[in-house]
């Protein structure tokens, strides 16, 4: 999937869609949360476990009631790769991908921007941030500490 880009005044580039969301029956209030800049998930009105993926009952207790909840972005790897090969026309190679363990709880997956640590990345504390990519959509993404 591509989408036009202006560059400048008249000058009008291709470039690659970055890909959606999949969206589940119960990501919509997330997302929305990402595109403002603040990111939230379920908390379990019973036991307060946070569930990422976002769903119907709590992992934790199988209780339905949760609120959606501001998380703090703060995380530490706990995998990571970098790929060589472009999978998606929106990554050109190399790029990272990272697993990280949220403050909160849950692990997700997502990209590492700017500084890259030296050695193995596995235990570095990292901060979340809100990318918007160049065809306007945004992205959870990580910066080291």
């Amino acid at each position: 999937m591509l989408c036009l880009y202006s560059l400048a005044d008249r000058d009008v580039a291709e470039i690659p869609a970055t890909p959606p969301p999949i969206l589940g029956l119960f990501d919509r209030p997330m997302w929305q949360s990402i595109r403002e800049g603040h990111m939230h998930l379920q908390r379990c009105g019973a036991c307060g476990h946070f569930r990422y993926p976002p769903a119907a009952l709590c992992p934790k207790c199988l209780n339905a009631s949760a609120a959606w909840t501001e998380i703090s972005g703060k995380a530490v790897i706990v995998s990571w790769v970098v790929f060589h090969r472009r999978y998606l026309p929106a990554y050109t190679p190399p790029y990272n991908v990272i697993a990280v363990r949220l403050e909160e709880g849950p692990i997700m997956m997502s990209n590492l921007e700017g500084v890259q640590p030296l050695g193995s990345w596995i235990g570095a504390r990292v901060k979340m941030i809100y990318q918007e990519m160049p065809d306007g959509a945004v992205l959870p993404r990580f910066r080291l500490e």
